[in-house]
């Protein structure tokens, strides 16, 4: 995409923006939509600029970066005696409302929704300022009825919600097929059924539906029930990394209080570097803030495999998500959006640098 673009919204979502579930970023966990809890402070903790930063995430494993980071007081230990206040959401667009109203200060959240956000808000609102995860996408599918990429042609193919992060890789992957779609209804030569994450499997143990396109836990959940993967979307993008989530700030936070943001960022990546280091332990350290949040940990069927595919990483994967929103202008759910200044990497590449390891890069798209 070139670096001057019309600043304009999104087309197909105006009408319906204000539905709390149209473009979840992987959209599997609690049914808790503002599940709040507030970490303890030492007595004796300094207080940064603000007595308390308030953070959103999705009780999922693609957010495993905040999950890992409140668990185990990462976050806490960074901002001494400014305490920090979680809630989760099961969606992106209710996220971005939240952060609109000042509701919380940082958000995880996929790109879809940050693109959106941000372009309805002609730029005014975020900052993407950190990569959080990579990857743990799938297209997973019932072998008897599947049994190559070509026959995909006529089937039922799950995707969690119209527009989101995983609807428009798939409806670019069936473009890159040759085939045709319609996407708002998805009709066409494959019938895309836009079913929320949470009952997918279901769908498939059904036989409502053939497959699904869909992020982790959940397309580990269908391959418990005897599906298979047909193809895993990293090996669609260079180097196998595109970006699924991100972190965001608000910019009136970001503003009057750096110190903060910059202190939330040193826990982001330290709970990654821990992550990696440890991944066992930061996979138990998830799954028991998931138990948490929805009452029920993952079975290891499911959580072994599904926390393999993703990885954890502090590199927003900037062009990535420039290719991704492409790929929503080419499918006809996005007109042509101005992504300039979407990115504030300052305060993480100052950490990364601080820490001795490479500053990223916002793909041209950061603040001038």
């Amino acid at each position: 995409m070139s670096a001057a673009r019309p600043l304009t919204t999104l087309r197909t979502l105006a009408a319906i923006a204000a539905l709390p579930l149209l473009l979840t970023a992987c959209g599997y966990g609690s049914d808790s939509a503002d599940d709040d809890k507030q970490a303890q402070v030492a007595a004796d903790a300094k207080k940064l600029s603000a007595d308390e930063v308030r953070i959103g995430y999705f009780p999922n494993l693609t957010h495993a970066t905040a999950l890992v980071g409140v668990e185990e007081g990462i976050f806490q230990k960074e901002l001494g005696g400014t305490t920090i206040k979680a809630s989760t959401f099961n969606a992106g667009p209710s996220e971005i409302e939240a952060l609109n109203a000042g509701s919380i200060d940082i958000g995880w959240i996929g790109p879809s929704p940050a693109i959106n956000g941000y372009t309805k808000a002609d730029g005014s609102n975020l900052r993407i300022i950190s990569g959080s995860a990579s990857g743990g996408v799938k297209l997973v599918v019932n072998p008897d009825k599947i049994k190559s990429l070509k026959d995909v042609k006529g089937k039922k193919i799950a995707t969690p919600q119209l527009g989101n992060t995983q609807d428009v890789a798939f409806l670019n992957w069936i473009a890159e097929q040759g085939w045709k779609v319609e996407a708002q209804s998805g009709k066409g030569d494959v019938s895309v059924v836009r079913t929320d994450n949470k009952v997918t499997p279901d769908a498939y143990k059904s036989g409502s539906i053939d497959g699904a396109w869909v992020p982790e836990p959940t397309a580990s959940k269908l391959v418990a029930e005897g599906g298979k993967v047909l193809l895993d979307e990293g090996d669609l993008w260079p180097d196998k990394k595109f970006v699924i989530t991100n972190i965001i700030v608000s910019q009136t936070f970001l503003k009057e209080h750096p110190d903060v943001v910059e202190a939330v960022l040193r826990g982001s990546v330290k709970a990654n570097e821990w992550i990696n280091a440890n991944p066992d332990k930061a996979k138990a350290a998830a799954n028991e803030a998931l138990k948490k949040e929805s009452g029920k940990a993952l079975p290891a069927e499911v959580i072994d495999p599904a926390w393999k595919s993703i990885s954890f990483l502090d590199d927003p994967l900037a062009a990535t998500l420039d290719t991704q929103a492409e790929h929503a202008v080419k499918a006809g759910l996005l007109e042509q959006p101005d992504l300039n200044g979407i990115y504030d990497l300052a305060l993480l590449n100052k950490i990364l640098k601080a820490e001795g390891k490479d500053e990223v890069d916002d793909a041209g798209l950061g603040v001038k």
